[in-house]
């Protein structure tokens, strides 16, 4: 398991048969250069020293884990650990790579960082670890998002980046990634596509997944310490799938731990509104690289949906699609109601309001939690806090 897992992906950056860099030349050349740049600035200890003090003193990890006592309690069953990566300075995990590329970026004399970004989350991180490392940052939102996640719209402007709102298509993240990425092509020897996922050409989901691994070696140190022994299940929701891979890559070797990644059904998968591209996708290229991806007869990527702005993607990152073929990951879907329901449950239960892209995963970990032994431990990545979604839930549920 370790060799193939762990060593991945290969030097054209592939996983198995999915990743690589489906780009023209010119750009293959660029990322080429992205990626030396990586493997060199990773390796030196000066930076490695600066970004753990980052991470220490600015993001403020390690995130905790907390043992939900009382929604445990409620669903009967396996006891229900959540990693608390909603408590990290920006309010989830995304500032954990961003803080890394806006650090490369500045390393290579990049002028401008460029991004695009679905609930904001990525966008806030971004907008702030450019504010911080003195670099311009440019975020594309799709007009449909900058709508239904109006509070990180106003942190991105207050942060001092530059929104660009998208209209074409379905005005979701999708196509903010298309913009953005024609938005890069312009200059894409000044400018640095800080992608926010564990998604696009080579090297950008090893780096990403590399920067997110902190997630999965703090919490199975943090586990064992509390526990004595490691979690039974490890679940974390996927879209692009950067909290997830961050906090399975950890325990890839530990064959006793089970992996979940958690999918949006959206309104129900015989709709075609769900973004579920493990569970209804099929192979194919999609922003540069090959993956799973929902696509229409002609191969082209299908509009999708998720109550959950983060999730709504129509690819998967290439090790999640290696993860699923060897079997070593399980991927199942939360639809937009139960995924409703786990965030109002925590809330009131806990008193910890999720993200609900996060709230995908502790809907599943409800679902199962049930199924299992008392003496038997789910271990979630709260990947977000619901700052974001408050308003719009509250309008949905007519709060």
């Amino acid at each position: 398991m370790k060799t193939a897992t762990l060593e991945m992906p290969d030097k054209n950056g592939y996983f198995g048969e999915y990743g690589g860099q489906i780009i023209p030349p010119m750009l293959i050349e660029i990322m080429n250069e992205i990626n030396d740049a990586y493997d060199k600035i990773i390796t030196t200890e000066a930076f490695q020293t600066e970004l753990q003090q980052l991470y220490t003193d600015y993001v403020g990890r390690p995130s905790p884990i907390y043992f939900a006592q009382r929604l445990t309690a409620q669903q009967g069953g396996a006891r229900i650990f959540l990693k608390r990566e909603d408590l990290n300075h920006t309010g989830a995990h995304k500032i954990n790579h961003c803080l890394g590329e806006a650090l490369l970026a500045k390393h290579m004399g990049k002028t401008k960082v460029l991004a695009e970004t679905g609930a904001g989350q990525h966008g806030v991180a971004l907008a702030t670890a450019c504010a911080l490392v003195g670099i311009d940052c440019e975020i594309h939102m799709g007009e449909i998002d900058i709508e239904k996640e109006h509070p990180n719209v106003t942190k991105m402007k207050i942060l001092g980046c530059k929104l660009v709102p998208v209209s074409r298509g379905t005005r979701t993240l999708k196509d903010a990634v298309d913009s953005a990425f024609e938005e890069y092509l312009k200059d894409p020897v000044n400018f640095f596509y800080a992608i926010g996922s564990v998604v696009g050409p080579h090297p950008f989901p090893k780096m990403v997944r590399d920067f997110q691994s902190i997630v999965g070696r703090e919490s199975r140190e943090q586990f064992l310490a509390k526990e004595g022994r490691l979690p039974d299940v490890v679940m974390a929701c996927v879209g692009g799938g950067s909290n997830a891979i961050g906090m399975f890559t950890a325990f890839l070797d530990d064959e006793t731990v089970k992996l979940v990644g958690v999918e949006p059904a959206g309104k129900g998968l015989d709709t075609p509104d769900h973004a579920a591209t493990m569970t209804l996708g099929a192979k194919g290229a999609i922003h540069g690289f090959k993956c799973y991806n929902l696509q229409d007869a002609e191969g082209n990527p299908l509009p999708v949906y998720s109550i959950a702005s983060g999730l709504d993607y129509p690819g998967v990152g290439p090790q999640h699609c290696y993860l699923h073929d060897i079997k070593r990951v399980n991927y199942e879907t939360i639809d937009d109601q139960e995924c409703l329901d786990a965030f109002m449950q925590l809330s009131r239960l806990e008193g910890i309001i999720p993200a609900l892209e996060s709230a995908h995963a502790v809907a599943y970990a409800m679902k199962i939690a049930k199924t299992m032994r008392s003496d038997e431990t789910i271990l979630v990545n709260l990947s977000g806090r619901g700052d974001k979604d408050a308003d719009f839930v509250a309008e949905r549920l007519s709060l």
